[in-house]
């Protein structure tokens, strides 16, 4: 029986294997898989979440608003792996809104409540947000500032989202955030996110846990009020109870 950590790199390596087999092999950025966006709408334009010594600021213009849900957490696992592959900061989103949504595991419809409305409500929220990740401890302060896009040009019809254009819609990394995502990004499983999309925690949960795996060298217990400070600050009361209050991640 070998260590922990020589387990959990073995099994970690062969689902990365098996996602690159299968053609679905993608990435996260790696603030994203310590911290996380807001699950549900914002009431205000600013927003914070915590994770031990690392914060996670965002905010947005107050007309547009801060993104939520699963839509951006698909779009920022896209725009790293593009990232990823290309290793540009100008990444082509293609001449077709249908297109870049079946990218995405998104079928388009329209309507108030369509795919098509929200995802361009979540990538204007996206793209003119700003983050900022601020690590506090005894010895040091470190922060840093990142912005999503420096640039975006969207030139998709909504009500021909198969209908091409003359240019390609395009958006250009923030250069921070760029260099963020590029030097250590989360290897995920494409297949995964698209069918967890419906639930922003599933996303995070899956995220969080591939990335912890990937580094996981004794098992490892985490209270309940970790989890919540990280994941379900939103939430108000702690619905689950259990014998031991804590959540253990071992390898197999």
């Amino acid at each position: 029986m070998g260590s922990l950590s020589a387990i959990a790199a073995e099994v970690f390596a062969a689902e990365v294997e098996m996602a690159r087999r299968t053609e679905n092999l993608g990435y996260m950025a790696r603030v994203m898989a310590q911290v996380t966006l807001p699950h549900s709408k914002p009431t205000t334009n600013e927003y914070t979440r915590h994770n031990g010594k690392l914060t996670l600021s965002m905010w947005s213009p107050q007309h547009v608003g801060l993104p939520y849900g699963g839509v951006p957490r698909l779009l920022i696992a896209w725009l790293t792996t593009e990232a990823v592959r290309t290793r540009e900061r100008k990444l082509v989103l293609g001449p077709t809104l249908s297109g870049f949504m079946a990218q995405l595991g998104l079928v388009p419809t329209g309507g108030r409540w369509g795919t098509i409305p929200r995802l361009q409500e979540q990538l204007r929220r996206l793209f003119t947000s700003q983050i900022v990740c601020t690590f506090d401890d005894v010895d040091v302060s470190r922060g840093s500032s990142l912005g999503v896009a420096s640039d975006y040009e969207l030139w998709w019809n909504p009500k021909k989202p198969s209908y091409g254009t003359l240019w390609n819609s395009t958006v250009t990394l923030g250069e921070k955030f760029f260099d963020d995502i590029i030097e250590r990004p989360v290897p995920v499983d494409v297949a995964t996110l698209r069918q967890l999309k419906r639930s922003p925690l599933a996303l995070d949960l899956y995220t969080w846990l591939t990335y912890r795996y990937s580094y996981l060298d004794r098992e490892t217990l985490i209270p309940w009020e970790g989890l919540q400070a990280q994941f379900g600050s939103d939430y108000k009361e702690l619905q689950l109870q259990v014998q031991d209050e804590s959540c253990s991640c071992e390898g197999p």
